[in-house]
């Protein structure tokens, strides 16, 4: 049992260090081979250029490009993405990794108020922070606390950060991870900033899940 224990723990270092350089070398190559539009809020662009931080929310099952949009938009800017502290989030980190983005490890289960001090005090710092309101495990387009809670305690906007596919496939996860098909457009929303610092959580909660939902490309 114990050896079996140990095994599986050296399996999954090892893939945690592979599959991570497998899976930026898909992004890599999907990004040749898809057409990018990018649809970014002014506002958006003019906080980035007064270095003013904001809460990033976007949903699990579009994350497969998040690292180059944040990479695209935000080379020269400090950006922290939580990942869970799960396998899955270490593979998730190494990923986020290569594209020179920062990584903040925790989840509902394990280190959750923790770090979100830690975003806290990133944010207090004039950096970015960004979060999948239905990660790590879901349910799917579920709302959990957390981006009320570092918008409402830093007094910071959110903006939501929205892919939309022409043609992909989705895969049968609990977020329906969607992978664009080569040729097919991916159009990119980043929407305008929204404050909630005014709400009550579930109101707060809520109006949130309203902004994401917006179905705004029409290709």
């Amino acid at each position: 049992m114990v050896k079996q224990k140990k095994f599986r723990e050296i399996k999954y270092k090892i893939l945690a260090k592979i599959l991570p350089i497998f899976l930026v070398g898909i992004i890599r190559l999907l990004v040749v081979f898809v057409r990018f539009e990018f649809r970014v809020s002014q506002k958006v662009l003019e906080k980035f250029s007064n270095n003013e931080p904001f809460v990033v929310s976007f949903w699990h099952g579009e994350l497969l490009l998040q690292p180059f949009l944040f990479e695209k938009y935000a080379s020269k800017k400090k950006v922290w993405v939580f990942t869970s502290k799960h396998f899955d989030g270490e593979i998730s980190s190494n990923v986020i990794s290569y594209f020179g983005i920062n990584v903040l490890r925790g989840s509902s289960s394990k280190g959750g108020t923790r770090v979100l001090y830690h975003a806290v005090k990133k944010i207090e710092n004039n950096e970015y922070v960004a979060i999948t309101p239905d990660g790590p495990r879901g349910p799917y387009h579920s709302i959990a606390d957390g981006v009320v809670f570092l918008a409402q305690k830093t007094n910071v906007p959110v903006v939501v950060l929205r892919t939309f596919f022409s043609n992909a496939w989705e895969l049968k996860s609990w977020d329906k991870l969607k992978i664009p098909k080569p040729f097919s457009k991916v159009v990119c929303v980043i929407k305008e900033p929204f404050m909630l610092e005014s709400m009550e959580l579930e109101e707060a909660k809520a109006y949130l899940k309203e902004k994401m939902e917006e179905d705004v490309c029409d290709f």
